[in-house]
Parts: structure tokens; sequence; C-alpha cells
């Protein structure tokens, strides 16, 4: 991606190509035929900007979307007003009428719940759309093995209610040779059995690499959507959309014994020519990215030359050794924190975290640019 000149005052810029997570999208659906691919979109499009990322989804031709919150589903809502949504953090105090308004299906994950929606169901006069998860084994949200068998001898718990998906979430997918994914497996199939006839969801973006028996009528990535590679057992067929870079305010040149930033934990080895970037963990880069002396800590790049950060990471600032880049740099150069050559998981490993939080973490004081997405 090619960035232009960033408005007045901007310290850096995030580039997100629609087209890509476009494409992406489409990949994943070619992969997965004859399920059906929808888009998980909460989090604001895990922080690369919902308002551009649906959209530009709905014109490629997803129809199926999942968040998390009633304000993301009303949000979702009024920019793909004919798509199925579902809310994947089930019915919070209060969301009903929100949901029942929108046409926004909640993924039930309790008995109480789904008497909860019931109710609405009856207040209103309508027949309600919503999802059911099954705790399968990750035992976060979801009906537990008595729970399905209370519902499954008491159908007229779902009086009222149009069920629409019967769902569950792994916890191994990232790892093809986990023993619990095909627990996992075993244990969804063996419950929804008991209930009535409904499209099943097992897998998200790990999972639906691990083949067609995860895959069941629906799939739901989020994380490899935006061009995420967390699956241990080969390549996702997507591409990385997004990139970040912010702006050189100095360089600045250090004798051999001269130390860099807050607590003076790193010392210059050798007369030293240091880069000062404006970016810092106010603005999504991890203050665990920092260097002392003898450490590793996060990589940058500028005119494509990889540069180490040095020092501890800031809230507005960064510092990196730039001595061997031969390129000369001035103040208002882009450096690139995240893009070719560097990417979320990269930074996520260097930081101790994973690339998820990498993407979701990222500011909002950066210019935001798109590009592609057909609108």
């Amino acid at each position: 991606m090619t960035t232009p000149d960033l408005p007045p005052g901007a310290t850096g810029v995030i580039t997100v190509d629609l087209d890509v997570i476009a494409a992406n999208w489409r990949a994943l659906g070619a992969l997965v035929t004859p399920a059906e691919c929808g888009a998980v979109v909460k989090a604001d499009a895990y922080g690369l900007g919902a308002i551009k990322v649906i959209p530009a989804l709905a014109r490629a031709g997803c129809r199926t979307f999942f968040v998390a919150t009633p304000d993301e589903a009303e949000a979702a809502r009024r920019l793909a007003p004919d798509a199925r949504l579902f809310a994947l953090d089930g019915l919070l105090p209060g969301a009903a009428s929100v949901f029942s308004a929108n046409d926004v299906a909640p993924v039930l994950t309790s008995l109480q719940e789904l008497a909860a929606w019931s109710a609405e169901a009856t207040r209103t006069g309508k027949l309600l759309p919503a999802g059911l998860q099954i705790d399968s084994g990750l035992n976060r949200l979801g009906l537990s093995e008595a729970d399905v068998h209370m519902l499954a001898g008491e159908p007229d718990r779902l009086d009222g209610i149009d069920l629409r998906l019967v769902m569950s979430h792994l916890a191994c997918a990232d790892d093809p040779a986990h023993l619990h994914n095909e627990t996992q497996r075993s244990n969804f199939d063996r419950l929804r059995a008991l209930l009535p006839p409904t499209p099943a969801s097992l897998a998200a973006s790990d999972g639906l690499m691990l083949g067609a028996r995860f895959h069941y009528d629906l799939v739901r990535p989020g994380y490899a959507l935006y061009g995420g590679q967390a699956f241990q057992g080969g390549p996702t067929p997507v591409r990385p959309s997004v990139t970040v870079e912010a702006r050189v305010l100095q360089v600045r040149t250090l004798a051999a014994g001269d130390t860099v930033g807050y607590s003076a934990t790193w010392r210059a080895a050798r007369p030293t020519r240091l880069a000062v970037i404006s970016a810092g963990y106010a603005d999504g880069i991890a203050r665990a990215l920092s260097a002392a002396s003898g450490d590793n800590g996060g990589v940058i790049a500028i005119h494509g030359q990889p540069a180490p950060i040095v020092g501890r990471v800031s809230m507005d600032l960064i510092t990196a050794d730039v001595t061997d880049i031969e390129t000369p740099i001035a103040p208002g150069d882009l450096a690139t924190l995240i893009g070719a050559g560097l990417t979320i998981e990269a930074m996520g490993q260097a930081a101790g975290t994973i690339g998820y939080e990498v993407l979701t973490r990222l500011g909002t004081r950066f210019a935001r640019r798109y590009i592609g997405g057909g609108g």
C-alpha cells in the first residue's frame, strides 16, 4: 500500500484495504463451500472500522454478520439493512427491546436468556429470531449439557423463538493436532441432536481450517478476514489488510554509553543514530515492545529497512536504532509499524500477546485511510 501525505498535524496513518478484506472473505467462502461464510465484525470490525468494513463485505456478498453488543447490533443494522445479524454476547440486561426492534438474533447462552427472549416474543406478539450457543468444552458462555437435556425435555421453552442457528466455539482450533478439537466436535454433535433440526456453526477463523467436518452450515471468520494468520497448521488463504505508519519527529546522535528513555534501561554500545517516532502505547504500540540493553524488543522499518525499538515505549513516542540504515532519514519521514514484513503476528509475539490484541488496540489518534471497497 502507498501512503499519501498525511492530513496536517497527523502523527500517523492506519491504511485499511477494503478490497483485500472482501477478497479474504471470498477466499474463505470458497474454502468452505457449500457452507455459508459469515463475518465477525465485533469490536468495530477488530479495530479497523465497522462503518467501512460492513458495507464493503455486504457489497462483496456477505449476508450474515456477527456482533457482540446491542450498540454494535444497532450500528450494523444501519450499515447492512438486509443482512442476518447475530449478537454473540447473548441477551444483556435491557437489550431485548433493541434486538427485537432491529431484527437482531441474540445468541442465547442460558435457560434464563431463553425465558427472557420468549417473554419478549410474547410482549411484541412476534416470532423473534435467535441463535443458541452450546458449551461443548470451552467453558465460557453456552448451555451446559444439563441445560440442553432440560430444553430437549421442555420444548415449550422455545415458544415464540425462531431458532436460526445452533453454535459452539472451539478452544484449541489454532492447533490442528490438539485432541480437544475432536472432543468438542463430538460433544457438539451429540448435544445438538437433542434439539430441533437447526443450521449449525462450530468454526471461526482457525476452526474452518480444520476441514469440512468442522464447517457445518456456517463458518464465522473474524481475525482471518482482516489478514490474521493464527492457525498453526499452515497458511490461511488470506492477505494482510492493514498498514500502520507514524512520523519520524527527530533524528538524534548518541555517543557510546548514552542511555535512552524512561528509567535509562537501554545504553548505546556504540555511536548511535536514533529516530524518535510519533507513536506510543496510547496508539496501541504495546509498552511490552520496549527493549533494555541486551534484550530484544519490537522492530519497525524506515525506507523499507528494519530498525529495532530501543528503550521504553512511552505514551506518545518510541525510539528506534537507525544506525545501520544507510538511506538518509529526516523528520517527517514515515516509519512502518505494521506492514510489509512486519505482521500483526510478529508484533504480537514480540509483545508477548497475539495479533488479535494488536488489531483491536490500534488507537484513534492516527488518521484513517480506506482504499477500495466498491462504494
